[in-house]
Parts: structure tokens; C-alpha cells; sequence
């Protein structure tokens, strides 16, 4: 495939002021594109907005896209993403890329081309774990994330397991799988007078914690196992998400 000849051939496409071999086209009022060839010009880095539409936010995800490339895409895993990302009026601090098995833009129309393109979005180093399966990867980018609204606000990694026999609430899954940082806030309280119920967690890092309930929260983890508060376990899941 031609890949410049491709990228030139879409539909009202122009270049992307500001940097080299760069585009951006739209399908509608609501849809906004832009690329950028890779370094050696064999892969499209291309990035969605959906809604509100920052076109100087586009630019500085591709350039910074295009000098992490080696790490974003070079390093076989599924979602992958690069610190040190910022750009004002924004708290992104990070840019990340979802491989064509991931995202299948380009399949209706150009299939070819899917498999030639990475797209790249502002996220949050927190989303991460680097460890993600092609499944966790697939549901972070088209479910959890929503990479193509520029207004979002940080979803960090989590996955989770639990059990309250209070509620009959509980994981219908093997093992820990991903979730909301949201419904991890919302089963530790539920754990109160609910003996042999618990909830276990893994973060980003792949720290594990296990909280129960004894007459109070109980959390077990690498440093040991101790008693808190409410407030306190809650305030420790949430520190630990970041």
C-alpha cells in the first residue's frame, strides 16, 4: 500500500499545520481526524476527537506520539502509553496508542490500512498497566476510556474480586477482572456487618490488597495486615489507583 497516497485520497483532507507529513480530515461536524506518518513512514500514528475538537491538542499527541514512537509501538503489547505528556488547559500526562488488533478503525472502508495504524490519544499514566490481554485491552479502549473525548477525566487501572454475603452481591468471574474505580468505592462500605465478605483489588503495578470485614475494615497487602476506618480504606484505594 501506498500509505502517503492513501492518507491524501480521504475525504476533505488537509495538512496539519505545525508538523511534517501530518493530516486532518473529518466525516461530519461531530468527527474530527488527524495522522502523522511514523518516523520511517510505514505507519499512520492517527488520533480521534468526538464532540469538542482541540485541534493544537491533536498536533502535540502525534509530535510527542512520533518521538516516543519506539515505546508506544515497538514493545508488542496491545495499549501501550508514554509519560511525560503535557499540554496546557489539560491534566493529561500521558499519551497512549492501541494497536490495529485493538481499535479496527479503516476496516469498512480501507481494510488495508488498519493494520498499518496506531491510534494515539491523551490519557493518564494511572490507565495503564502495561500487562493488559488483547480482551482487557480491547474493553479499556472501546468501553472504559473513551479516548476521542478530550474533557475526560482520569479512569485508573483496577481489577477487582469480591464477595458480600450480606448483599448477595458478589464477582461471577474467575479470579480478578478490570473495573471501575467507582465500583470498587462502592462495595467497601457495603462490607460493614457482613462477615466473611470481601473485596480484593489489584492496581496498575500489580499490587494486591484484600479487605474484609472484622468488627471493622481489615486490609491486607504487602506491608502487613491492619484495621481502619471507612474513610481510611477509602482513602487508601483511591491513593493507590494513582
Amino acid at each position: 500500500m501506498d500509505l502517503l497516497s492513501t492518507i491524501e485520497a480521504f475525504p476533505r483532507v488537509t495538512p496539519l499545520e505545525g508538523l511534517d507529513r501530518a493530516w486532518k480530515w473529518n466525516l461530519n461536524p461531530v468527527l474530527h481526524f488527524a495522522g502523522a506518518l511514523t518516523g520511517d513512514g510505514t505507519r499512520l500514528f492517527q488520533t480521534n476527537q468526538r464532540g469538542r475538537h482541540d485541534e493544537s491538542l491533536a498536533r502535540a499527541a502525534l509530535a510527542f506520539a512520533r518521538d516516543h514512537e519506539k515505546q508506544l509501538i515497538g514493545e508488542g503489547r496491545f495499549i501501550s502509553h508514554a509519560d511525560g505528556f503535557r499540554f496546557p488547559g489539560y491534566t493529561f500526562d500521558a499519551v497512549a496508542a492501541a494497536v490495529p488488533d485493538v481499535h479496527g478503525h479503516h476496516k469498512a472502508q480501507n481494510p488495508g490500512l488498519t493494520a498499518l495504524t496506531y491510534i494515539v490519544f491523551p490519557a493518564y499514566a494511572c490507565e495503564f498497566s502495561g500487562r493488559e490481554t488483547l480482551v482487557e485491552a480491547e474493553a479499556r479502549y472501546t468501553k472504559m476510556l473513551h479516548p476521542a473525548e478530550i474533557g475526560r477525566e482520569a479512569v485508573p487501572f483496577v481489577k477487582m474480586s469480591f464477595d458480600n454475603p450480606r448483599t448477595g452481591g458478589g464477582s461471577t468471574n474467575p479470579g480478578r477482572a478490570l473495573t471501575y474505580p467507582r465500583i470498587l468505592l462502592q462495595e467497601l462500605p457495603q462490607l460493614e456487618n457482613s462477615p466473611g465478605g470481601f473485596v480484593e483489588y489489584e492496581n496498575r503495578e500489580g499490587k494486591v490488597w484484600h479487605i474484609e470485614w472484622a468488627g471493622s475494615w481489615v486490609l491486607s497487602g504487602e506491608s502487613g495486615r491492619r484495621e481502619m476506618s471507612l474513610e481510611e480504606v477509602l482513602s487508601f484505594a483511591e491513593r493507590s489507583l494513582r
